[in-house]
């Protein structure tokens, strides 16, 4: 501490011995009172258990460890166990938890149309679409037109189509996803690609990219059972398409209207109950019935996506879709209660 000095007529002078020694005392009071209120400080940041609760973590009430302010880390918490459907393979995505391991996540297995999402989604990398645009037309080639009738017999799921028609490239995206035309899928890939051999390759390169080491695509329609791939693969594909907002609309429209085929349906008959909001069918025989399912949930001011496949539910020709359907819609509703955030609203919009 710097000492007073005294000036007196004299000039400076030396303050007493006496006076030295008080402050001197007084010095060691505050310091040993500074130590004393450090010590209470510290006392209040200890947990209850005595131990020092870390600065860049808190503790939820369950005992999870949720990330700091300011971090991007994903929710660390654990799912409840899931009722998975009892046949076929399945698993799901679910957003701040990641993949989720069902039965034969990882094992490959033909999936139909479902292969239509990573049609869609090279489209759309390669031509992208504005909000509400309707992107560059696609004409109908002859050969395609003459195709259409023989392709009826083969037991195609198609739309009609006519030489010379121009389809907008939505117009074309809406009928590959929602009635599941493979006709206007080959059609896509002749028109992004020049044909579907080399279309195939880029939707290979793309699964690559992403990820997708347990996928093969043949055909951009899944008509081939040789494209196969895992639930765990498409899951992830789903979360990426989930954030193409072109895609992601297209998939949760009900109904669309395309040129020659008029008003067109989407065999996706979940849409608009308890969130769910895309993705994609698919059926064959080698396939079995196949759905890769988007759904939000919100509960407490918090939305989570939920990405789940249910891929080779069994039945015959007329009920392995149904069947499908019905076990995807079950399969959401135990991902749901298994987040623990208590019951979906019936009355989310499409977007969640």
């Amino acid at each position: 501490m710097h000492l007073m000095n005294t000036r007196s007529a004299r000039g400076p002078t030396q303050a007493p011995s006496g006076y030295r020694r008080r402050w001197g005392i007084l010095a060691l009071l505050l310091a040993a009172l500074a130590c004393l209120a450090g010590l209470a400080v510290a006392e209040l940041k200890t947990s209850p258990s005595g131990q020092v609760a870390p600065r860049s973590q808190a503790t939820s009430p369950t005992g999870t460890v949720t990330p700091g302010a300011g971090t991007a880390a994903p929710r660390q918490g654990q799912l409840a166990a899931v009722s998975w459907p009892a046949d076929g393979v399945s698993t799901a995505d679910i957003s701040g938890f990641g993949v989720v391991a069902g039965p034969g996540a990882t094992r490959p297995v033909p999936i139909a149309s479902v292969a239509k999402v990573m049609t869609a989604y090279v489209i759309l990398h390669d031509h992208p679409l504005p909000g509400g645009g309707s992107g560059p037309g696609i004409v109908v080639q002859p050969s395609e037109a003459a195709a259409y009738p023989s392709q009826v017999r083969d037991g195609d799921s198609l739309v009609p189509v006519v030489a010379g028609e121009m389809l907008t490239e939505r117009q074309a995206l809406e009928a590959l996803l929602l009635p599941s035309a493979d006709n206007v899928a080959w059609i896509l890939a002749r028109w992004d690609a020049g044909s579907q051999a080399a279309f195939v390759a880029r939707m290979n390169a793309t699964a690559r990219r992403l990820g997708m080491t347990g996928t093969s695509y043949t055909d951009p329609s899944g008509l081939d059972p040789s494209t196969t791939s895992t639930a765990a693969d498409q899951v992830r594909l789903g979360m990426a398409a989930m954030r193409m907002p072109a895609l992601a609309a297209i998939a949760a429209m009900p109904t669309a209207v395309v040129p020659v085929a008029g008003v067109v349906r989407n065999y996706n008959t979940l849409l608009g109950q308890d969130g769910i909001v895309g993705l994609k069918t698919g059926s064959t025989q080698a396939a079995g019935g196949c759905v890769l399912v988007a759904a939000w949930h919100k509960a407490s001011g918090r939305k989570t996506l939920i990405v789940a496949a249910t891929f080779g539910q069994p039945g015959t020709a007329q009920t392995i879709l149904p069947n499908a359907l019905q076990a995807s819609h079950n399969l959401v509703l135990a991902l749901d209660r298994a987040l623990g955030q208590g019951p979906r609203r019936k009355d989310l919009s499409a977007h969640g």
